[in-house]
Parts: structure tokens; sequence; C-alpha cells
């Protein structure tokens, strides 16, 4: 079935469809160059709107056909679509590196997409790893396609009352004005299809987003064919109850994957960005198994090589559960009816106890058990994350948990000011993000310390401009008096030392750790000698009192006499604000408790802008930091929720502010040039940029990951699905005889520079082939585990399969660090992610 386009567009004039296209590929929104084009269209509404659509629908006919009657408009238009073109037919560095690789695409599922301010879809940082993701997937020539929510009113919008209260708004999202269009099938229908929830089925329509050369499939229920609850399932992000939120993700999960099969995209690999779209590892078994007429735990065994979960998760509470009752409410007829398990048997992938009838639904379990590859967001948040999931491998030591990590990046085209895009053009040329970065930071180390610090002050004098603007009308939106208004176009030096602080506001991120003292910041900022002015913007969740307690205590800050003029608080933290406030600031600041910043990216959007960091050790700043690059609060360790070494990091940070950054910043030479500064400059752009780009973490991403689950995948599925069939028969094997072994005896002697073990265990009804004995022994001095295979000498009747394994290993460390063990083995196999099963001695 299918449902007329969207009204409220007007019929193309002729030679519109050229504006057309360029206006509905989101290349925009980071490669600039159209930006004068739509500013001559219509320079208010762009100003407004940064939204080429939006200007085009609403430009009168007759302007349109001016357009297409301006030769040198006419010749804009062309040479941007040559551009566009040309940048298409580029060889990718994916075309190059992997042409021979066995990869059709990767489907790219999220909650949240984070691609202008023009599409407001996202929230934070989830969203901003994955709609910088999808835009550098498109650079290299990464074959993906994401899947999210189309939202009718998105994020909350945030507007600060006279109070200096939080107050939330939820402007709808026209679906005409927004730079989409309707998802059509090979016959031109627009994509329309159900999902079978108990006593009726749900309506879902299908939206496409074009990013480059890779698009956006976007879903909603706002179809007439559903109840006025349903159509709201996609209406608000991250709000309403358990309920809304379950109906959320089955529409990401099964309705995501079902969307993809039905326009003929068949993916190698399913990338899960957090465990909300889990439900999709279900739906690819579902299609697998009618596809081959086989069970679903074989059509889960064969498909899950080909899935890859990250978590981005820095604390076990923070992953969705679900009651049993509601899970059951939901689906119990999809898992009897379209998986033909019991019900049971689903609620058990999302329990750590799967016997426990009682234990909630977690996501992220089933995303683990529907995996065959699971990671981090930063090196620290693996380890975290080893020890979050370690329940699911009872016995195993945390370090071999099998999370690995990428840490994440940004996309620096996205991010740069204009300023910055021109130094770095300059230096290192205009493809310099499309490649394998092996130059940039040879080449970024070539510019002089005059042209890093006229950077620097360009971008400060605009963000003080845009402050003027912006602060001048939150003001006169709220009814402020007209002296206050006018007062807001002095606010700022364009001279002074400028700190941002911008972020979702949350206890754990102590965006307050800046007023631990209020009266001593006071002094900071307005020291005569060397001043700072500092931003603040971000936004606390609807339901956080607490959170909204923070904004209240900052709004109180800046409204005191000592203090006005040298700090401001932004309303409406979205993504034109976080723009211009990382390429503006000269310092960019981040406070929180370590280790719950999984990684952290506002931080890294700075770089690219020659701003400096002074943050916590704690997520990518722990991999990034050192005393030439900016600035470190903690000592690398984890405190938790101790307030008095809140206290003790809140002196530091003041300590550092009055001491090491006003002193490199305001100590200049005899040509008025902080030379200081400007070397912690150029090492971060040149060091931190180039590591930190989505351009590393998408090259990360294809080649330890994409790439690899794509060729197990397809190994899997090959000859009749045979080594899928055969993983499965060995899983099932080692689940039903693995209580039946034991180990026997150990002895233990020396010979020479060696220790020589025995060990006789009874295998029971395990299959000697499956399984391999180990030495295993615990890393010293931070290092890695030992863990050295034994080799099986013969088998003895006597009481069963006995077998007799024997190894020797350097008595450079006592026989007592080692320990024998039994672990499941199979060469086509992940372990323990697929056999979680292990057996020690004693």
């Amino acid at each position: 079935m299918s449902n007329p386009p969207p009204t409220g567009r007007m019929a193309e004039p002729l030679g519109s469809d050229a504006l057309t296209e360029l206006a509905l590929d989101l290349r925009w929104s980071y490669n600039h160059a159209a930006d004068h084009l739509w500013q001559q269209l219509d320079p208010e509404l762009w100003a407004l709107s940064h939204n080429p659509w939006f200007v085009l629908q609403t430009l009168s006919r007759s302007r349109l056909a001016a357009v297409a009657d301006s030769p040198q408009l006419r010749q804009i238009v062309a040479d941007l679509l040559s551009a566009k073109q040309q940048a298409l037919e580029t060889p990718s560095w994916f075309h190059q590196a992997f042409s021979e690789a066995p990869f059709s695409a990767v489907a790219y599922f999220s909650m949240e997409f984070m691609l202008s301010e023009a599409l407001p879809i996202y929230s934070g940082g989830l969203g901003n790893v994955a709609g910088d993701q999808l835009k550098t997937a498109s650079d290299l020539g990464v074959p993906v396609v994401g899947v999210g929510l189309l939202f009718q009113q998105g994020y909350f919008r945030q507007e600060i009352d006279s109070r200096g209260r939080q107050q939330a708004m939820y402007p709808f999202n026209d679906p005409s004005q927004l730079p989409i269009r309707p998802l059509r099938d090979a016959s031109g229908e627009w994509v329309r299809f159900s999902i079978a929830l108990p006593w009726y089925v749900l309506w879902v329509r299908a939206w496409q987003v074009q990013i480059g050369r890779v698009r956006l499939i976007l879903l909603d229920t706002n179809d007439l064919a559903n109840t006025p609850v349903d159509r709201g399932i996609t209406s608000e992000l991250y709000g309403g109850n358990a309920d809304l939120r379950l109906k959320q993700e089955i529409v990401l999960g099964i309705g995501g994957y079902r969307v993809l099969r039905l326009i003929g995209l068949n993916p190698d690999v399913c990338h899960l960005n957090e465990g909300h779209a889990a439900f999709a590892v279900l739906e690819r078994a579902r299609h697998h198994m009618a596809e081959h007429h086989e069970s679903f735990e074989l059509a889960l065994t064969t498909t899950r090589t080909g899935n890859l979960f990250t978590t981005h998760t820095p604390v076990e509470a923070g992953f969705d559960r679900f009651s049993p009752d509601l899970m059951s409410a939901f689906l119990r007829t999809y898992a009897q009816q379209e998986l033909c398990v019991a019900f049971d048997d689903l609620l058990a992938l999302g329990r750590r106890d799967r016997h426990d009838h009682t234990e909630p639904f977690n996501m992220a379990y089933l995303a683990v058990r529907g995996s065959g590859a699971v990671n981090g967001v930063s090196r620290l948040h693996g380890a975290v994350s080893r020890r979050i999931f370690q329940p699911l491998f009872v016995r195993w030591p945390e370090v071999e948990i099998p999370i690995g990590h990428v840490t994440n990046g940004v996309h620096m085209p996205t991010w740069d000011s204009a300023q910055a895009d021109g130094l770095w053009e300059t230096l290192c040329g205009k493809a310099r993000w499309q490649g394998t970065l092996q130059e940039v930071e040879t080449n970024l180390r070539g510019a002089s310390d005059a042209d890093l610090w006229r950077l620097r002050c360009d971008e400060r004098r605009s963000l003080v401009e845009f402050v003027h603007e912006r602060l001048a009308r939150q003001l006169a939106e709220r009814g402020a008096p007209a002296e206050d208004i006018a007062r807001a176009a002095t606010t700022f030096d364009p001279g002074a030392l400028t700190l941002g602080f911008a972020r979702r506001f949350a206890t754990y991120k102590r965006p307050n750790l800046l007023l631990h003292n209020p009266d001593r910041l006071a002094r900071i900022l307005a020291d005569e000698r060397r001043p700072m002015q500092l931003v603040i913007a971000g936004k606390a969740h609807p339901e956080d009192g607490f959170g909204q307690d923070l904004i209240t205590q900052w709004i109180a800050f800046v409204r005191r006499p000592d203090v006005r003029g040298r700090v401001v608080f932004l309303s409406d933290y979205d993504m034109l604000v976080a723009d211009r406030l990382v390429q503006g600031v000269d310092l960019w600041i981040n406070t929180p408790r370590r280790p719950w910043e999984a990684c952290g990216t506002s931080g890294m959007k700075v770089l690219v802008n020659g701003g400096l960091n002074v943050s916590e050790l704690d997520g990518w700043w722990a991999e990034a930091y050192a005393p030439d690059v900016g600035w470190a609060l903690g000592d690398g360790r984890d405190r938790g929720e101790d307030s008095a070494w809140d206290s003790t990091e809140a002196d530091t940070l003041y300590a550092l502010l009055e001491g090491d950054v006003a002193a490199a910043f305001y100590t200049r030479n005899d040509r008025a040039l902080p030379t200081g500064w400007i070397a912690r400059m150029r090492e971060s752009m040149a060091r931190l940029t180039p590591a930190f780009s989505s351009n590393r973490s998408v090259r990360d991403y294809t080649t330890r990951y994409y790439v690899p689950a794509a060729r197990a995948h397809r190994e899997r599925t090959a000859n009749n699905r045979r080594r899928g069939v055969e993983v499965f028969a060995w899983a099932s094997a080692l689940e039903r005889g693995w209580g039946t072994a034991t180990f026997q005896s150990m002895d233990v002697h020396a010979d020479g520079d060696r220790h020589v073990f025995q060990v006789r265990l009874n295998l029971g009804d395990v299959n000697p082939d499956h399984v391999r004995v180990e030495l295993y022994a615990d890393g010293q001095g931070g290092g890695a585990p030992t863990c050295q295979a034994m080799t099986r000498t013969g088998a003895e009747a006597r009481n069963g399969p006995e077998h007799l394994h024997v190894a020797s290993v350097a008595a450079s460390r006592p026989a007592s660090d080692f320990t024998p063990r039994l672990v499941p083995f199979h060469a086509d196999a992940a372990v323990p992610l697929e056999a979680p099963f292990i057996l020690w001695y004693r």
C-alpha cells in the first residue's frame, strides 16, 4: 500500500530540479560551497533556518523563475552540480583499499542522527557520532545505509524563564519543510509496511535523507491508518514511558531491518549503535530462517557474525530494560508466530540469568548475544564495558571479556570554521579528510605562529558577534527590559581568553564543578590584568530535576553584577550553537566523573579550530592528553561520587585557570604573540585532529570490524550454510554436555628451567575436538595474560573418557601462577562470545 506524497510542496518551475537536487543532499551541511547561493535566494530565511530545502520551499514562484533566468545564478548552480558529480565519481578510499572485499553494505542503526540543525532528530553525543559517521562514510566511500526514526517533535527545545528555570517545548517537525523525501520502491510506490502486534497491526512509513554517497532511511508511525496513540510512537526522542520506548525500539529494530529487505537491500553487516536497535538481530534471523526453512536458533548462529554492537553506556544501569509483562504485551506473538520460539526463550536472550523469570529484559544483553563483535567507544570505555558485561561470561577473566574499542571521532569538515577550513586547505589540500591522513600532521606543522594566532583571533571575534546576536534575541523573547537587550551588544571582549562549557546537564558530568566556589570563579573572570569570559550552554532532560537545578544555579551566577558581561548562558543548545562555540572558544572545559564519560566528543570539535582542552582524564582525553597539547584534571583513578574529591578537583581547575592557562594565553612576545599558547595549538591541531577525526574512526570500523564481519558472514552462509550448521551443532553440543566435564588431577614437576604440567580430566559428554585445555596466568605489570595451549597425549577408558594434557612453561614465574582451564574451541567461532563456557582446575 502507499500514500500520496506530502502536501505543501509546490510544483517545480523550470530549472528548479537542480536546486532541489542540491537542497535535498545534506552534503551542504558540511560542504559550504552552496551557502552563498541560499543566502542570495533569501538572506533572512537562510540566517534563521540554515535549511536550503525550507528556503527553496518558501520562495515565491516568481523568485524561483528569476533564479532560472539569471545567468550568474545558473552558473553557480551548474558549478555546484558539477563539483558534486565529480566528488561522487572520484575513486574513494574504500574503493581503493577494499576493491576485492566481499562486501555489499553496512546497515547502521541508531535511535538518533545529528546531521544538521535543519533536521532536528537528535539529542546529543549518540546522534553526533551517528551523523558524523554517515558523513565520513560518504567521504570515504564506505557503503553504509543509516536506519533511524523520524520524530514529529524530536528532542525538546529549551527556554529559560524569568526565574532561571528550564522550560521544555516540543515544536512540530513538518516533514514537508525538512530536507527529506518519501522512500519509494522500484515501482515508485511510497514504502509503507506493517508490523504485527498482538491484536492489531502497526503501520510504518519510510523516508530517506541523502548525504553524498550515503543515504539515511527514517521511519515514522504518523500514519492515518494508526490509532492516535500509535501515531505518536515516533513523536518524542527519549520521551514517554517504557511502553513508548519499547514500541519505538520495535519500529527501529524490527521495522528498520524489514524496510531494508523491502527495498532489496541485504546488508552483510548490521551495526547497532547502542542497544536501542537490538531487535534488528531478531528480525535478521527471522528473514534468514524464512528463506532457508531452518530454526530460529540456527538462523541466529548463522547471521550473528554479521552483527556489530557498539555500546556507549558507561554504567550498567544505563541500559534499556523492559518488564516481562511489557515484553509479553508487544512481543509474545512475534516470538511464537514469527520466530517460532517459546516466549521465555526470547526473554532468555535479554537476561543475565536465563532462568530467572522475574528478571527484566535487557536490550544490551540481547545485542551482545546477537552479535559477532562488541566494542566500546574509547580505550577506557572498552575496559569499563568488559567489567559491565562480565556477568554474561561467568568465571571468565575480565581482561578476556570479548569487547574491544574504537575511540570515537568527529567529522572535521562539519565542525571547522570558514577560517580554519581555509588554513587547513592551504596547508593540507582540499581532499585532506578523504584519505588516510598520512601527511596531515607534518603539513599542519608548517603553519606560522602569525597564521595560527590570526585564525584564533578571527574565530573568537566571530563567536563574540554570535553571542551578541543570540543573547539579544533570547532576552527579547523573554521580555527583558530594553536596556538589558541593548547591553547584550557589549557582552564579551574579542581579545579576552574565552572559555566554553556546553553539554547535557546531568549530575555525572558535574556541570557545576566550576561553580564550586562561585566567588573565586567571579574573581578569575573579572581579573583586569588577565580577564576571561565564559560561555555556558546545555539542556537537562525534562524529567531530570537535579539537572534542571544545576542550570538554575548557573543562571543565578550569570545574573550576578560582578560577572555581568563576562559569562553568558545560551539557551536551546543545538547543533548550530555547538558549531559556533567549538569554532570560537580558546579553551574547552570538560569535568565528568571518571569513568562515566564513555568517550565524549565535544572537546574533539575544538581541535580543528585551534581550540585547546582542559578535561578530566576520562574517555577520549585519557588517550589524547599530553602536557604540550592541553591540560588535565584528575589523577587517572576512579573516585566515584566523592564530594571531597570534587572539591579537590574544583580547586585544581581554578588553579589551572589562574596559573598555567592564563600565563600561556597572556604572555606575549615582542610581536604580541602568545608563543606558548600557539605552540600548544600547533601540537593539538597536528597530532590530535587527525587522531580524533571520524575519518580515523570509520577507517578503524571498516578494517577491524566491517570487512572481517562481512567475510565471516559470507563464509558462514556459503555452501548451503555449512559452517553455520557446524558452529550451531558445536555450540549446542557444548551446552548439553559442559556440566559433565571435570578435572581429575594435576601434577607439576621441574625440568631444568621449565615447569612441566600434566593435567588429567574427564570430559564426560564433551567431544574432545570441541575444546582446548590451556595454562593461564594473569598478566604482570599491566601486561596481557599468559595463555598456553596444552597438548592432549591420549585417552583412557577409566570412569569415562579421561584425557591427559601436558604443557611446559618457563620457570621465570612460580608454577603457582598458572592454572589449567578447559575452554571451548572452534576455528570458525568467536569464543567466549558464542560459547561462554569455562572450567577451571579447582
